[in-house]
This record gives C-alpha cells, structure tokens and sequence, in this order.
C-alpha cells in the first residue's frame, strides 16, 4: 500500500519468513554456520533455539537454498502430529512412493531405510528439518531419535535439524528424553539483536526491497523501537510496518519517534522495560 509511496518496490517489513530478507548478524550467520557444519560433518543432531520470531524459520528456510543438489531435504512445520503421522509426513516430503500393504512404523521405517541406503549409495545426505518442535510430544521426540539410528557402519545415513523456541531445551533435560538430549552434539541459542544490530537490520530489509527511496528514521525512532522490541525481529517487523502506514496516511517521510509512538499503540505496544543504572530493570508506559 505505502511500497510507491515511498520510492520501494514490495513492502520491507513484511512477518513472512523470506530468506531473501535474513540478516545476518554475527550470531544468525553463525546460526547458519552450525547448521552447515552439523549436516557436512554427518553430526545426526543439530538444534537451534530462540524466541517467538528471533528468526529461527527464515535461517532455515536461507538454509535450504543454499543447500545443493546432493543434500535430500524434509521439511516438516506441523508438528501437532504422532509418531505414526511423523512418518508418513517424512515419507511423504522425501517424495518416497511408498506401497505397503499396511501403515504401520516398520513398514514406514523399512521404507525410509531403503531410501536412505540408495541415496547414501548415490553419494548424497538426507537432511530432515523440523519447525517447532517444542510443540512436538515425548513420543514423538523418541520416535524422532529412533530415526537417528538408521546408518551405515561409518556414519549416518539421516542429519535431523530440530528447530524451536527456548522451551524445547527444558524438555529435552527431563529423564526420559535424556538419550536424545545426549546425541545433540550441536546447538545454538539465537538471542535478540542488539541497538546498533537494530539499526542494521532496518536499514537492511529497506535495501533488500530496493530503497530507502525517500525514507528516513531519526535516531529516537531506532532507539524507541530497540526498546519496544528488544530486539525481537517479527516485533521489529510489526512496529516499523504500522509506522510506514502512519507516516503515509500523514503524508510525511520522516519516521519520527513520535511516528513510532503511535504505531506502538496501534498494535498494542503500550510498555517497555527499561534498566537503571543499579540494574534494576522497570518497565514504562508509553505516552500519546
């Protein structure tokens, strides 16, 4: 809607995880380097956490494009399912025609080993991610390492990503998912961006989408909106958004701190946290 308006081809902040729009901080690019890493040295396990919209999909979404065609992937993003359900989703996203007389895990696991055995035979890697998995059950999460045991004499014929918010790290310390926590061997925690990495990435995704055309953030607008999303990504994404549509409808190209207030408030921005110089931390309302 504002795209023209302000002299840039598509919409820059928009919540869907386009890989042409990751940036890559220091730590999202050594996100990505662990990811490549963990797959190339045959590791079995790798997992990436962080908060809601730190940017988790869109590393593994770059990740995918930037895998060959010797690498087999799977991408699995529902994980409300069973173990039963897990396997016929692999089966399916690694295109596996599979005709047995019944669905049962060893007929589906048979089908899978068969696949894996020809593409390791073929001198490629089967790569299975999996989006969300704090949401998937114990049972699932077992199934899952079970997986793991498909290999060869040498090696593993599965490299199995798990990608999740911070609470997939309290599950996987319970007891009865302690073989699984042992196999993960690479891990990696995405934290918020910092002031200056805000800056960056604003100014990034205006690039990306062929601007800043006649753009301009004031220095209190980056320093508000750091303070407003802690540095979160999808909240950074949301509030510069609406700012671009207010200043828009105010027919102005300047996004102001004031600019900024209001969006916040539009979407439902009313506090942020604040740390005093004793380190307490206090959080403050904002004002119209």
């Amino acid at each position: 809607m504002y795209a023209a308006y302000f002299g840039l081809k598509e919409n820059p902040f928009s919540l869907s995880p386009d890989a042409r729009y990751l940036f890559l901080s220091e730590q999202h690019r050594d996100a990505l380097n662990c990811l490549i890493y963990g797959i190339k040295e045959k590791k079995g396990f790798v997992l990436i956490s962080g908060d809601i919209g730190a940017g988790k999909t869109t590393i593994c979404r770059s990740l995918i494009n930037l895998l060959d065609d010797s690498v087999e992937t799977a991408l699995i993003f529902n994980t409300a399912i069973s173990d039963l359900e897990l396997l016929e989703t692999v089966l399916n996203e690694y295109g596996i025609d599979f005709k047995g007389e019944s669905k049962t895990k060893k007929s589906y696991i048979d089908a899978l080993n068969d696949f894996l055995l020809k593409n390791f035979t073929a001198g490629k890697t089967a790569v299975l991610l999996i989006d969300e998995a704090q949401n998937l059950s114990h049972g699932v999460l077992e199934q899952i390492r079970m997986l793991s045991n498909l290999e060869t004499e040498t090696e593993k014929l599965i490299q199995i990503i798990l990608i999740g918010q911070p609470e997939l790290n309290n599950t996987l310390m319970l007891p009865a998912l302690r073989q699984l926590n042992e196999r993960i061997t690479v891990r990696y925690e995405l934290k918020p961006l910092s002031p200056p990495e805000v800056r960056e990435y604003i100014q990034y995704r205006l690039t990306v989408a062929q601007g800043p055309g006649s753009l301009k953030f004031t220095s209190g607008a980056f320093n508000l909106i750091y303070n407003l999303t802690e540095g979160i990504p999808r909240r950074i994404n949301a509030l510069c958004d609406r700012s671009l549509l207010i200043a828009y409808t105010k027919n102005t190209s300047k996004i102001s701190r004031r600019i900024v207030n209001l969006a916040a408030h539009d979407i439902g921005i009313d506090y942020f946290q604040k740390t005093l110089n004793n380190g307490k931390k206090i959080w403050l309302r904002l004002t119209t």
